[in-house]
Protein backbone atom coordinates (compact mmCIF):
# COMPACT_ATOMS: atom_id res chain seq x y z
CA UNK A 1 0.00 0.00 0.00
CA UNK A 2 2.74 2.50 0.85
CA UNK A 3 4.30 1.53 -2.43
CA UNK A 4 1.30 3.38 -4.35
CA UNK A 5 1.70 6.37 -2.58
CA UNK A 6 5.32 7.27 -3.24
CA UNK A 7 3.83 8.03 -6.77
CA UNK A 8 1.26 10.40 -6.65
CA UNK A 9 1.28 11.79 -10.41
CA UNK A 10 3.46 11.95 -13.56
CA UNK A 11 5.67 14.84 -11.69
CA UNK A 12 6.72 12.31 -9.16
CA UNK A 13 8.05 10.25 -11.98
CA UNK A 14 9.64 12.90 -13.74
CA UNK A 15 11.48 14.80 -10.94
CA UNK A 16 10.95 17.21 -8.85
CA UNK A 17 10.27 20.66 -8.50
CA UNK A 18 13.90 22.16 -7.39
CA UNK A 19 16.91 23.78 -7.05
CA UNK A 20 19.16 21.63 -8.27
CA UNK A 21 21.52 19.63 -9.34
CA UNK A 22 20.60 16.55 -8.01
CA UNK A 23 17.09 14.89 -7.17
CA UNK A 24 18.82 12.94 -4.92
CA UNK A 25 21.47 14.47 -3.39
CA UNK A 26 19.84 18.16 -3.46
CA UNK A 27 15.53 17.61 -3.38
CA UNK A 28 15.90 14.54 -1.75
CA UNK A 29 18.25 15.94 1.19
CA UNK A 30 15.86 18.92 1.70
CA UNK A 31 12.92 16.87 2.26
CA UNK A 32 14.45 14.54 4.92
CA UNK A 33 15.59 17.97 6.12
CA UNK A 34 11.88 19.10 6.30
CA UNK A 35 10.41 16.49 7.93
CA UNK A 36 13.12 15.75 10.43
CA UNK A 37 12.09 19.20 11.55
CA UNK A 38 8.45 18.34 11.31
CA UNK A 39 9.42 15.33 13.71
CA UNK A 40 11.39 16.98 16.43
CA UNK A 41 8.68 19.53 16.49
CA UNK A 42 11.30 23.02 17.33
CA UNK A 43 14.05 24.74 15.36
CA UNK A 44 17.31 23.12 16.72
CA UNK A 45 19.52 24.99 18.61
CA UNK A 46 22.56 21.81 17.53
CA UNK A 47 22.19 20.02 14.43
CA UNK A 48 24.63 17.16 14.10
CA UNK A 49 24.41 16.03 10.26
CA UNK A 50 26.30 12.58 9.79
CA UNK A 51 26.32 12.05 6.05
CA UNK A 52 27.20 8.23 4.92
CA UNK A 53 28.73 6.93 1.00
CA UNK A 54 27.69 9.03 -1.56
CA UNK A 55 26.24 11.45 0.36
CA UNK A 56 29.93 11.94 2.29
CA UNK A 57 31.78 12.19 -0.76
CA UNK A 58 29.81 14.59 -2.81
CA UNK A 59 27.65 16.49 -0.11
CA UNK A 60 28.89 20.23 -1.28
CA UNK A 61 29.31 19.22 -4.98
CA UNK A 62 25.53 18.62 -4.95
CA UNK A 63 24.58 20.86 -2.38
CA UNK A 64 23.56 17.74 0.29
CA UNK A 65 25.08 20.16 3.08
CA UNK A 66 23.29 23.39 2.19
CA UNK A 67 20.17 21.37 1.38
CA UNK A 68 19.37 19.52 4.43
CA UNK A 69 19.71 22.48 6.83
CA UNK A 70 17.79 24.47 3.92
CA UNK A 71 14.86 21.58 5.38
CA UNK A 72 15.18 21.86 8.70
CA UNK A 73 15.13 25.42 8.50
CA UNK A 74 11.45 24.58 7.02
CA UNK A 75 12.44 25.25 2.77
CA UNK A 76 10.98 23.06 0.14
CA UNK A 77 13.28 21.68 -2.60
CA UNK A 78 12.19 24.54 -5.06
CA UNK A 79 13.09 27.69 -2.81
CA UNK A 80 14.85 30.02 -4.29
CA UNK A 81 16.70 30.54 -1.11
CA UNK A 82 17.99 26.99 -0.10
CA UNK A 83 21.87 27.55 -1.29
CA UNK A 84 21.64 30.22 1.35
CA UNK A 85 20.23 27.95 4.43
CA UNK A 86 23.90 28.00 5.68
CA UNK A 87 23.97 31.77 6.61
CA UNK A 88 20.22 31.72 7.21
CA UNK A 89 21.05 29.34 10.19
CA UNK A 90 23.21 30.79 11.54
CA UNK A 91 20.91 34.16 11.68
CA UNK A 92 18.41 31.54 13.21
CA UNK A 93 20.78 30.92 15.94
CA UNK A 94 20.95 27.10 14.70
CA UNK A 95 24.55 25.66 15.29
CA UNK A 96 25.60 23.42 12.78
CA UNK A 97 28.30 20.46 12.22
CA UNK A 98 29.20 17.65 9.54
CA UNK A 99 30.31 14.49 10.49
CA UNK A 100 31.22 12.24 7.64
CA UNK A 101 31.61 8.85 7.23
CA UNK A 102 33.34 7.60 4.28
CA UNK A 103 34.28 3.97 5.15
CA UNK A 104 31.21 2.86 6.66
CA UNK A 105 28.34 1.16 4.29
CA UNK A 106 24.91 1.63 5.22
CA UNK A 107 22.03 0.05 3.15
CA UNK A 108 20.81 3.08 0.97
CA UNK A 109 23.69 4.68 -0.23
CA UNK A 110 22.59 8.25 0.34
CA UNK A 111 21.95 8.48 3.71
CA UNK A 112 21.73 10.94 6.20
CA UNK A 113 21.63 11.03 10.28
CA UNK A 114 20.56 14.19 11.77
CA UNK A 115 20.49 14.37 15.94
CA UNK A 116 19.12 17.61 16.92
CA UNK A 117 19.59 19.30 19.98
CA UNK A 118 16.90 21.90 22.14
CA UNK A 119 17.69 22.49 25.66
CA UNK A 120 17.41 18.94 26.97
CA UNK A 121 15.44 17.56 24.06
CA UNK A 122 17.60 15.40 21.61
CA UNK A 123 16.70 13.08 19.08
CA UNK A 124 18.52 10.98 16.11
CA UNK A 125 16.60 10.46 12.68
CA UNK A 126 18.01 8.73 9.84
CA UNK A 127 16.38 9.23 6.42
CA UNK A 128 17.68 7.99 3.13
CA UNK A 129 17.17 9.48 -0.19
CA UNK A 130 15.46 7.09 -2.62
CA UNK A 131 15.55 8.84 -6.25
CA UNK A 132 13.07 11.07 -7.75
CA UNK A 133 13.28 13.31 -4.61
CA UNK A 134 11.64 10.56 -2.79
CA UNK A 135 12.73 10.04 0.92
CA UNK A 136 12.17 7.33 3.61
CA UNK A 137 12.72 7.31 7.25
CA UNK A 138 14.26 4.37 8.59
CA UNK A 139 15.56 5.41 12.28
CA UNK A 140 13.78 7.33 15.20
CA UNK A 141 15.84 7.43 18.39
CA UNK A 142 17.39 4.07 17.88
CA UNK A 143 13.67 2.62 16.99
CA UNK A 144 13.63 0.94 13.06
CA UNK A 145 10.75 2.24 11.51
CA UNK A 146 9.76 2.96 7.77
CA UNK A 147 8.27 6.17 7.10
CA UNK A 148 7.91 8.04 3.82
CA UNK A 149 6.05 11.56 3.01
CA UNK A 150 3.03 9.90 1.71
CA UNK A 151 0.41 10.44 4.22
CA UNK A 152 -0.52 12.68 7.29
CA UNK A 153 1.21 11.05 10.10
CA UNK A 154 1.35 10.52 14.07
CA UNK A 155 4.44 9.31 15.64
CA UNK A 156 3.99 8.11 19.54
CA UNK A 157 6.56 7.38 22.10
CA UNK A 158 5.27 5.11 24.98
CA UNK A 159 5.86 2.98 27.86
CA UNK A 160 4.85 -0.50 26.48
CA UNK A 161 2.76 -1.16 28.89
CA UNK A 162 -1.25 -2.76 27.68
CA UNK A 163 -4.07 -0.48 27.11
CA UNK A 164 -1.98 2.22 25.66
CA UNK A 165 -2.91 1.32 22.03
CA UNK A 166 -6.19 0.89 22.88
CA UNK A 167 -6.01 4.77 24.46
CA UNK A 168 -4.92 6.40 21.21
CA UNK A 169 -6.95 4.28 18.74
CA UNK A 170 -10.55 5.42 21.05
CA UNK A 171 -8.86 8.98 20.46
CA UNK A 172 -8.85 8.44 16.69
CA UNK A 173 -11.92 6.87 16.62
CA UNK A 174 -13.66 10.04 18.62
CA UNK A 175 -12.04 12.37 16.14
CA UNK A 176 -13.32 10.20 13.36
CA UNK A 177 -10.14 9.90 11.98
CA UNK A 178 -9.44 6.60 10.08
CA UNK A 179 -6.40 4.87 10.66
CA UNK A 180 -4.88 4.02 6.83
CA UNK A 181 -1.54 1.94 8.18
CA UNK A 182 -0.12 1.06 11.82
CA UNK A 183 3.01 -0.19 12.47
CA UNK A 184 4.34 -0.73 16.32
CA UNK A 185 7.85 -0.95 17.36
CA UNK A 186 9.01 -1.79 20.71
CA UNK A 187 13.16 -2.05 22.16
CA UNK A 188 11.93 -4.46 24.89
CA UNK A 189 8.94 -6.02 26.34
CA UNK A 190 7.81 -3.26 28.72
CA UNK A 191 10.36 -0.56 27.88
CA UNK A 192 9.69 1.86 25.26
CA UNK A 193 7.55 1.82 21.97
CA UNK A 194 6.72 3.81 19.02
CA UNK A 195 3.93 3.51 16.73
CA UNK A 196 3.75 4.81 13.70
CA UNK A 197 0.22 5.56 12.22
CA UNK A 198 -0.69 6.65 9.11
CA UNK A 199 -4.65 8.56 8.59
CA UNK A 200 -6.51 9.88 5.28
CA UNK A 201 -7.35 12.90 6.85
CA UNK A 202 -6.32 15.97 8.23
CA UNK A 203 -9.08 17.00 9.88
CA UNK A 204 -9.43 17.31 13.61
CA UNK A 205 -5.80 16.13 14.12
CA UNK A 206 -4.84 18.83 16.57
CA UNK A 207 -7.65 17.83 18.79
CA UNK A 208 -6.50 14.20 18.60
CA UNK A 209 -2.79 15.16 19.68
CA UNK A 210 -3.66 17.16 22.37
CA UNK A 211 -5.78 14.42 23.68
CA UNK A 212 -2.84 12.14 22.71
CA UNK A 213 -0.76 14.34 25.17
CA UNK A 214 -2.83 13.71 28.06
CA UNK A 215 -2.45 10.19 27.95
CA UNK A 216 -0.07 9.36 31.01
CA UNK A 217 1.83 6.51 29.26
CA UNK A 218 2.82 8.71 26.45
CA UNK A 219 6.43 10.25 26.60
CA UNK A 220 5.76 12.34 23.08
CA UNK A 221 3.10 12.74 20.62
CA UNK A 222 4.07 14.27 17.25
CA UNK A 223 1.67 14.72 14.14
CA UNK A 224 3.06 15.76 11.16
CA UNK A 225 1.90 15.90 7.20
Amino acid sequence: MVENLRYKSVFDIIGPVMVGPSSSHTAGAARIGKIVRSIFGDLPDQLEIHLYESFAKTYRGHGTDVAIVAGVLGMDPDDPELPNSAKLAYEAGMEVSYVLHLDEQTDFPNTARLVCHKGHKTMAITGVSLGGGLIKVTELNGFEVSIFMGMPTFITVQRDVPGVISKVTTILRENEINIAQMNVTRTAKGDKSIMIIEVDTTQNVDAASEDMKKIPELYDATFFM
